[in-house]
């Protein structure tokens, strides 16, 4: 905790601290996955930009295909764009904002077009961060894009299309239940409580090393039937990771693909994105589709520009208009608002995305230790971030987000 406060986004900063540089590396500034040393501050400020040193990976191929080339338009005026942080807080800068969020990368397109971009600490355009939760939102795209087919039905039983789950809690909760996670289940998404939900799911996974004496499940196949029900399915939003895990499996038995090769063929090759990215996978090859993404900042922001556009990018219709309809349409703000969410009044969640039903019809991916995509149609901008934040909860985080990003479309609007 102490470090914790002493230590700030410049101090903290893994090229000030020194972590793995020399040949070899002085023990003091060795990090280890043995250790957990990806996942705990300051350490995790490298790894984020680092994860495939930590943790197995899949590729996620962007082919051969020419890349969809963003046009540039570099503004000079936005890092002084200033609001208010929530709860009273201080007057603040975007520019300021950065750091407070211990920001690693962010860029801003306008109208289609680079207007801001600034790399961080150790990342760089060419640098593959993880992307946490965002990486919810591709999928719960791809499963919109398979409804849309026809090939899911999303008022489906999930035992009816995963037979594995029958004696689970998902057993009888619907597909579109799972997508907007408004399931009844026995799992608890706390961060900092190795022995909840989320905690035994990591065991499974891998992401950090397990206890000793550790006889659970080794893979997120073999720990998904585990979860038992909690409640009714269908009553109110509860953010659970585990939900995204079930629409992983659900997608790769589909189309008979693993998850970052459907990826691959349905969003990253036709987009025309520049870099293959990182896609942590479990002892199973399982892609951990509730946070494993590791792209690069531009190939964040080209998605959020596509989802923007309707599903347009790279000069044709990647995702169909209807998906992303369906998306930002949102979901019932009375099953959110049964959740604790002070930051986010009148929001909803919508195939793993985040809909804030703003007079500017803005929606966002989000993800832990404040990564983003931040999509306002009105405004026709999309803000994309990584960053390496000491607390998970984007509830530490929000105060000197979300106002700023609200203050910077609408300097965009003004500016023209």
């Amino acid at each position: 905790m102490a470090e914790r406060e002493e230590l700030d986004a410049f101090t903290s900063d893994p090229a000030v601290l020194g972590w793995m540089q020399g040949f070899p590396a002085a023990a003091d500034k060795r990090l280890a996955w043995a250790r957990a040393d990806h996942m705990r501050f300051p350490m995790h400020r490298y790894a984020f930009s680092r994860m495939r040193e930590f943790v197995p990976t899949a590729r996620v191929g962007r082919g051969q295909g020419p890349v969809w080339e963003l046009p540039e338009a570099w503004r000079d005026d936005l890092d002084a764009v200033s609001f208010t942080a929530m709860g009273g807080g201080a007057e603040m800068s975007w520019k300021d904002a950065l750091a407070a969020n211990f920001t690693d990368a962010v860029c801003v397109l306008h109208k289609g077009a680079l207007v801001y971009e600034r790399y961080l600490g150790l990342t760089r355009r060419d640098t593959p961060h993880i992307a946490w939760s965002v990486t919810k939102s591709f999928v719960g795209t791809l499963m919109e894009m398979l409804i849309h087919e026809g090939r899911i039905d999303p008022k489906a039983p999930v035992a009816a299309l995963i037979p594995e789950m029958a004696a689970s809690g998902f057993a009888d909760a619907t597909v579109g239940q799972v997508m907007d996670m408004t399931t009844g289940l026995a799992f608890s998404e706390e961060y900092s409580d190795p022995n909840s939900g989320i905690g035994a799911m990591s065991n499974a996974l891998g992401l950090t090393p397990r206890t000793p004496g550790y006889q659970g499940p080794d893979s997120v196949f073999g720990f998904l039937p585990t979860i038992g029900k909690a409640g009714e399915h269908g009553e109110r939003f509860m953010y659970r990771t585990c939900n995204t895990e079930v629409l992983g499996w659900l997608i790769a038995r589909t189309e008979g693909k693993r998850l970052q090769e459907v990826l691959s063929e349905r969003i990253w090759q036709p987009l025309g994105m520049e870099q293959d990215a990182d896609f942590l996978i479990d002892g199973s090859g399982m892609a951990f589709a509730g946070g494993g993404l590791n792209p690069v900042l531009r190939d964040m922001a080209r998605f959020g520009e596509a989802m923007r556009c309707n599903g347009e990018g790279n000069g044709r219709q990647v995702i169909p208009a209807a998906v992303v309809e369906s998306v930002r349409r949102g979901a019932r703000p009375e099953d959110f608002a049964r959740s604790t969410y002070p930051h986010l009044p009148g929001w909803s969640y919508r195939s793993q995305w985040w809909i804030t039903h703003n007079n500017r019809g803005a929606f966002t991916a989000r993800g832990i230790h404040g990564q983003a995509i931040y999509v306002d149609p009105a405004a026709e901008m999309v803000v994309a971030r990584f960053a390496s934040h000491p607390v998970a909860a984007n509830s530490a985080i929000d105060p000197a987000s979300l106002p700023a990003y609200e203050a910077l479309a609408e300097h965009l609007i003004r500016a023209g």
